[in-house]
């Protein structure tokens, strides 16, 4: 098998190594989270700049034959991490066999071990691999958690460059006064404060999707710590504006919540249109509710509630693209920390 090498420029700082800025917006003047000119006061994470998925395999014939039959280094020194069933059914491997999928969903989880693990970065064992200027960057720079997960991910992305797609390490960007998802895999952009009891009111819509999903807020987050991997969708309750869907992503959930969630009203807004959507969140007693006006400066009415007191913490708040593919856009975000009406004041 003949391997080509390719060079891409790109520059990743590591979500959640950002130490956050002191907070000066405590109080109930309400204060812009966004100034449509930069993404100063929010930290991202994409899921695929540090964990490999079926979507970031381009060939996975190939990338198993790598693995199973290689001779370079990199396949030489993985086949010794692997455990000997999945090498097995890598040596036998076809797309098309009954027991493809369940093959490559071991080999994601093993690979996956091995990407939070130590470094991979061994003179002799990229000899010959050409590095992208970002790989070259983190490998003088990382050292553990999400630096090194990153530089690990890297190393096999220059690896494996016909059988593996190179990931982003950001997804979200400003774009004609926006803040504007890039479609390049799921993640999350969230803030650098913590909040409590809010309310957040905000300018969206969802653009495109293939394939498509809801655009998506989320409350109740947990805060990845300095080195940590963060929880998938930051472990947080979500809510699908403009017509509610739902989600809880809390560490042994990941349903669609039950009864916690209310659907109050079933709207029928056009999601590729701008709403106005108004959040009012309470970790004390888990509750926040969601109220939606479209077109912009029409009344609101109320769309969905959630009431969950184990779900309430004080935490970031964070836009989620669900999946690759998905282009969503917000403006004129503002939050107002404890609010003296704590009522939703878009339906009135």
């Amino acid at each position: 098998m003949t391997r080509r090498s390719l060079v891409k420029l790109a520059g990743f700082t590591a979500a959640g190594l950002v130490a956050r800025s002191a907070d000066a917006q405590a109080g109930s003047s309400p204060v812009s989270l966004f100034d449509g000119k930069t993404l100063d006061g929010w930290l991202q994470y994409e899921n695929s700049a540090t964990s490999l998925s079926a979507a970031g395999i381009s060939d996975t014939a190939a990338f198993a034959t790598w693995l199973s039959d290689g001779s370079d280094a990199m396949s030489v020194f993985l086949r010794t991490r692997l455990s000997g069933p999945l090498k097995r059914d890598l040596a036998d491997f076809s797309p098309s066999a009954p027991n493809s999928k369940a093959v490559i969903a071991a080999l994601l989880k093993e690979l996956n071990q091995i990407i939070a693990g130590p470094s991979l970065y061994d003179k002799d064992r990229l000899a010959g691999i050409v590095l992208r200027r970002e790989t070259a960057e983190m490998v003088l720079k990382a050292k553990e958690g999400l630096e090194l997960a990153r530089l690990n991910k890297l190393l096999l992305e220059d690896s494996y460059p016909e059988e593996l797609v190179q990931s982003a390490a950001t997804g979200w960007a400003v774009k004609d006064g926006a803040m504007a998802s890039l479609g390049t895999g799921r993640g999350v952009i969230y803030t650098e404060n913590d909040y409590e009891r809010f309310r957040l009111t905000f300018t969206m819509r969802h653009v495109s999707g293939n394939p498509d999903h809801q655009a998506c807020l989320l409350v109740f987050c947990t805060r990845p710590q300095a080195g940590e991997l963060p929880l998938d969708a930051l472990g947080g309750i979500q809510f699908q504006p403009p017509n509610g869907g739902h989600w809880d992503y809390r560490p042994g959930k990941n349903t669609d919540g039950g009864p916690e969630f209310t659907v109050v009203n079933k709207p029928q807004f056009d999601p590729h249109a701008w709403s106005r959507v108004e959040l009012l969140a309470d970790a004390a007693s888990g509750t926040a509710r969601m109220a939606v006006a479209q077109p912009p400066g029409t009344r609101a009415v109320e769309v969905l509630s959630f009431r969950g007191a184990s779900a309430g913490k004080a935490g970031p708040i964070a836009w989620q693209m669900h999946n690759a593919g998905l282009f969503d856009e917000y403006r004129d975000i503002v939050i107002e920390r404890d609010p003296n009406a704590h009522d939703l004041i878009t339906t009135k």
